[in-house]
């Protein structure tokens, strides 16, 4: 089988995130982002004791994932569902996990092999969804938002400066018939721009593009919850990992791993501490863990990836989660 994606931050994952430690036995590891499985394939060639549960919203790329880990037996499992949803109602039938990885990035399977729209590199269906039979699609959107909310989804998401003329230039391209490809929409988006704009760093669609695959997939309204479900899971002395891409995700991750490492998160106006008072978590990246310049060179992709990692002293509580982005 031919493996498109490649795991970013591979090695450092495998040194934070080890389970070489007197305190795991037996240990067990939720991939909370599977994909084609290269970060569990790794995980599990080099910790032969290690069990690792694989979660993936979008079936196609798990059945890539089972046939790639098939030489593992029964030390790999899968579940088929979002994240958010596992962890906010932990199925009885697994044992609490000592290590949980979530890699925020979404695969090269999905940009070269899925063909749903992801890539404005080609002609395909304007899609997007991880999962086909979710919620509405970027067609959908591009094609019946009103001008203002495309374009605030736009600049939230993306961070496009010239969100508001890329929305226009939609809307106005809109009225001779539906936008229903990748290829259309980039189109649209290069002719909206100025000329100096379109030969930039990066090809003018490149941000519109990520905010309607995040909006599609509603990937930073579940992030703060599914955070704080997944590290409640986690055995004490367990650690957790995240991967971000970009400065919206990683926003939520340092906030949330910041205020599970305070003594107290309770608000200013709080005049006796109701939080408990206690450190939930150690955080043991102290700054977010980038790739190497080698890295960079032989996977593009890696180079705005960032990792964090805690280690968990305690169960954390709902004040944990003020001031986190997006809750």
């Amino acid at each position: 089988m031919e493996i498109v994606h490649t795991p970013v931050l591979l090695n450092e994952c495998l040194k934070w995130l080890s389970p070489i430690d007197e305190k795991y036995k037996n240990p067990l590891m939720i991939d909370s982002t599977l994909g084609e499985g290269g970060h569990s394939f790794n995980f599990l060639k080099n910790y032969e004791n290690l069990e690792i549960l694989g979660l993936d919203a979008d079936k196609v790329i798990q059945s890539r994932a089972k046939e790639r880990l098939s030489v593992y037996g029964n030390r790999m499992h899968f579940y088929n569902g979002w994240f958010q949803d596992f962890y906010a109602n932990y199925p009885e039938e697994y044992r609490k996990p000592d290590i949980i990885l979530f890699d925020l990035g979404i695969s090269v399977f999905h940009y070269e092999k899925s063909q749903r729209g992801f890539s404005f590199r080609y002609d395909e269906e304007l899609d997007m969804r991880l999962n086909e039979n979710a919620g509405p699609s970027a067609a959908d959107l591009v094609n019946e938002l009103p001008e203002e909310k495309l374009a605030d989804l736009i600049y939230l998401y993306g961070e496009e400066k010239l969100s508001r003329r890329i929305a226009k230039a939609i809307v106005d391209a809109r009225t001779g018939g539906r936008i229903e490809s990748s290829k259309a929409l980039a189109e649209i988006i290069w002719n909206a721009v100025p000329s100096n704009y379109r030969y930039g760093p990066i090809h003018p669609a490149t941000r519109t593009f990520q905010a309607l695959r995040i909006a599609v997939n509603g990937e930073l309204k579940r992030l703060p919850k599914a955070f704080f479900d997944a590290f409640n899971s986690l055995n004490p002395n367990g650690k957790m990992g995240i991967i971000t891409f970009h400065s919206l995700e990683d926003r939520i991750a340092k906030n949330f791993f910041r205020n599970l490492g305070k003594q107290c998160v309770c608000p200013p106006e709080v005049a006796v501490c109701r939080c408990g008072g206690k450190q939930c978590a150690e955080i043991l990246t102290r700054k977010p863990i980038g790739p190497t310049d080698e890295e960079i060179k032989v996977n593009s992709p890696s180079r705005s990836a960032k990792l964090r990692v805690v280690r968990k002293i305690r169960d954390a509580n709902e004040y944990r989660l003020e001031g986190v982005v997006g809750y």
